[in-house]
């Protein structure tokens, strides 16, 4: 079984019913008894994270979220699923996220140093919406949940902020959208993922399928 973290916020159903379509049993939840008998975990979300925090608080899942990936159990954090594992965010004028990851979720600016000089020159829009590629930092380490992926695999993307990890060995894969931003990472049997798995159709399901069979295996 694996168990999706109920928080009140997120896409909830449409990752339940991608894994399920592809067999697995799933459970939405915020039980602690339920996460932790659970051959696997994810976190997805969508919206601000200083207000995905508090919902996380208020559910009293933050314990159980550290707990999973502490014990290395198969964990898939989606898009805003990513953004809280890192310890500092510039949404809402900063908040702190769940410091799993050292690190911090700036937002998309094209005007800062290192950046294309602007978006009206570049056509660039905020938020980064649609199809973009996928590039894998290390094609010789691929991980597991990758199996099967090409590299430059396209996939579905919705969001103004990204990870910036401290640790650069965490980093999955990339994506350039005006600066080349970590858009995965992975470590032992976690990955999380800026892009939405379940709606990337044929990509996104073999990676969901691919979590399904490490969950099994583990």
């Amino acid at each position: 079984m694996i168990a999706i973290i109920d928080y009140g916020m997120g896409n909830l159903r449409s990752v339940a019913k991608a894994l399920e379509s592809l067999g697995a049993t799933v459970k939405i939840t915020a039980s602690p008894n339920i996460i932790k008998k659970a051959s696997g975990v994810v976190l997805p979300g969508v919206g601000a994270m200083p207000d995905a925090m508090k919902a996380l608080q208020k559910a009293k899942v933050i314990n159980s979220i550290k707990k999973a990936i502490a014990t290395d159990k198969p964990f898939l954090g989606i898009c805003l699923g990513l953004q809280l594992l890192f310890e500092t965010s510039e949404e809402g004028g900063g908040c702190k996220g769940l410091g799993i990851f050292k690190g911090t979720v700036p937002r998309f600016d094209f005007s800062r140093p290192g950046t294309r000089d602007s978006r009206l020159e570049t056509g660039l829009k905020i938020p980064h919406m649609g199809w973009n590629t996928i590039k894998f930092k290390n094609q010789n380490s691929k991980i597991k949940i990758m199996d099967k992926i090409n590299d430059e695999s396209y996939v579905y993307f919705v969001h103004s902020y990204y990870v910036k990890p401290k640790d650069k060995n965490i980093i999955a894969t990339t994506t350039n959208y005006g600066i080349e931003f970590c858009s995965s990472i992975a470590k032992g049997n976690l990955f999380a993922c800026q892009f939405h798995p379940e709606k990337s159709q044929e990509v996104g399901l073999r990676i969901l399928n691919n979590f399904i069979k490490i969950c099994e295996s583990a």
